[in-house]
């Protein structure tokens, strides 16, 4: 895993395709601002374990994407 140390609004870019950048620190949390292309699935990893135990299970999620909301308050 690599390990790297951001302030509030540096970035970092992954396959110069996707843009991670802290938005907001406020606490214990950090606030990130996530850019990539449509094509490219981005979850939290809570919402992403959901998907991928429903597709295991007869009946579950398609292979199709499935349309999660992203804000959080």
């Amino acid at each position: 895993m690599l390990v790297l140390s951001r302030k509030k609004n540096e970035s970092i870019v992954i396959d110069d395709q996707i843009k991670i950048t802290v938005v907001e620190i406020r606490g214990d949390k950090v606030r990130l601002g996530i850019e990539a292309p449509r094509e490219v699935p981005v979850h939290r990893s809570e919402v992403y374990e959901a998907i991928h135990t429903m597709k295991d299970v007869p009946g579950g999620a398609s292979d199709t994407q499935t349309e999660v909301p992203t804000s959080e308050t």
